[in-house]
């Protein structure tokens, strides 16, 4: 699909980040637009932006839908065909996702299943429902996005990710599954994986506002538990550091983190090229890069301590191709 003029395109967690700048890129390519979103504040946000900026002609619509819900999909799907006039889409971009529970010892089951469910189960639904809307046009593109915590399941190389590392190897591997089946059962159809290293998306902040807990919600024995390992590699530099101390450190942390690495209008530009030129996975980054080669170079040692500072050495030393 080289190119997106008068295509329809589907997007999810299109409120803000690689979402909403997919939609940007693709509403000023002349793609017509549909997005979703859970948070409607944003939501408005990307709709006024995209309607701003689309050239005479581009439609661009959005929903509220929350992808864990087949009903709500369901839902959405049929205001696309409604709004939009027509019994097929193109392009589907399956970019919802939260943050947060990591633990699958200490993360009551509620909270773990809702990072799950939205990271894995709205990629699987999604698919399921729009697919017939993809088998009915002449070309279609179906993009998953996965992380690099679906090649390695450990936020930072020593923090517990479970939920969100689960999710994101599922979603790898029933994309890789997908091309396959699409192939041979419906030709004119491609899948893509986007695995995104550090993009500045802001999905902690949507996180806590979608599930009123903090990405890094640890609890005073975990504190306990992690502060020697924490103060051994530097992250704490007093001992005497309360858990509400700790905490502030974290919380600091990822808010710096989310406005650093490649911007989301740079990411949505690798992912936007990687579909054009049919990629089946599309590496945003070059920690994304150097993760995926560290990883098949040295599987059985992919959690070892010193794995990540083996990962950073690879990128200060440029030994990595993009």
């Amino acid at each position: 699909m080289q190119d997106f003029s008068g295509k329809l395109a589907v997007i999810t967690g299109g409120g803000t980040g690689m979402g909403r700048a997919l939609a940007r890129q693709l509403v000023a390519e002349g793609c017509d637009v549909a997005v979703c979103d859970v948070i409607e504040d944003n939501l408005a946000e990307t709709l006024a932006l995209c309607r701003g900026e689309a050239p005479q002609g581009v439609a661009i619509t959005a929903h509220r839908c929350d992808v864990r819900l087949e009903d709500d999909i369901a839902d959405f799907r049929d205001a696309v065909v409604r709004d939009h006039g027509r019994d097929y889409i193109n392009l589907l971009f399956n970019n919802a996702g939260i943050a947060g529970a990591g633990s699958f010892v200490n993360t009551p089951r509620d909270r773990w299943e809702q990072t799950f469910d939205t990271c894995w189960n709205g990629v699987y639904l999604m698919t399921r429902l729009f697919l017939p809307l993809l088998m009915a046009s002449d070309e279609g593109h179906v993009v998953n996005t996965s992380s690099v915590n679906g090649f390695h399941a450990a936020l930072g190389g020593s923090i517990p990710h479970t939920a969100y590392s689960s999710a994101k190897f599922a979603v790898k591997g029933f994309t890789e599954a997908l091309i396959t089946d699409f192939r041979y059962n419906a030709a004119h159809l491609k899948a893509s994986v986007v695995m995104p290293g550090y993009v500045g998306t802001g999905i902690t902040r949507n996180t806590l506002e979608i599930t009123g807990t903090d990405v890094v919600a640890f609890t005073d024995a975990e504190i306990e538990r992690q502060k020697p390992r924490w103060i051994e590699n530097g992250f704490v530099s007093d001992p005497n550091a309360t858990a509400d101390e700790i905490r502030a450190l974290w919380r600091d942390w990822m808010s710096r983190y989310e406005e650093g690495g490649m911007t989301s209008e740079e990411a949505a530009t690798v992912i936007l090229d990687g579909v054009r030129s049919e990629k089946w996975r599309i590496l945003v980054g070059s920690d994304a890069h150097a993760f995926d080669a560290a990883v098949r170079a040295a599987p059985e040692q992919a959690y070892d301590a010193d794995f990540m500072a083996h990962v950073a050495n690879q990128m200060e030393e440029g030994d990595v191709e993009e």
